[in-house]
């Protein structure tokens, strides 16, 4: 009797074996096909982020274009008083007038003495900067700060009324 009890002990755990394999065989080879999905995603989600950064560090090289249409930029008067009050209407620095216009700040103070006077893609974007708002501008200063671009001290905050004395 001990014999029958191991024989039919031994078949019932090769029955049980075979069934396992036939199920979970099945199984096996869904989980290797979904790894292997999962990795071909994982490839394509870290190809399509470089291609993000690419993109957005593209576009924030470009930056935020400031263009006026040309009749109203030949129409536009831009008096160096006329600067400096939309300036201030802004409440933006000359630094952050020439971070959102693309020149340097001097050349913005030489604008608001009457030294020299923009020309071309520069008075266009000083005409198109007067159709905007307080939060458009932050938000366009914003975005190149965020784009990498250095803004100094100067730039990001305007100080008024204060002169600067170098000592000897």
């Amino acid at each position: 009797m001990p014999m029958l009890e191991q024989v039919l002990k031994s078949e019932i755990i090769r029955l049980a074996k075979k069934q396992l394999r036939a199920v979970c065989g099945s199984l096996a080879r869904d989980v290797r096909d979904l790894k292997r999905r999962v990795s071909q995603l994982g490839k394509t989600v870290a190809v399509l982020d470089k291609l993000r950064a690419e993109l957005e560090a593209k576009r924030a090289a470009e930056g935020t274009k400031l263009e006026a249409p040309e009749e109203q930029v030949k129409a536009a008067r831009l008096s160096p008083l006329l600067i400096k009050k939309l300036r201030t209407r802004l409440g933006i620095s000359q630094g952050q007038l020439a971070c959102l216009v693309g020149v340097s700040g001097p050349a913005v103070a030489f604008w608001e003495q009457g030294k020299s006077r923009p020309q071309g893609q520069n008075r266009s974007a000083l005409v198109a900067l007067r159709g905007i708002g307080r939060r458009e501008v932050k938000r366009m200063l914003a975005e190149k700060a965020e784009a990498g671009k250095p803004i100094s001290r100067e730039e990001a905050k305007p100080r008024a009324g204060r002169k600067f004395h170098r000592g000897k």
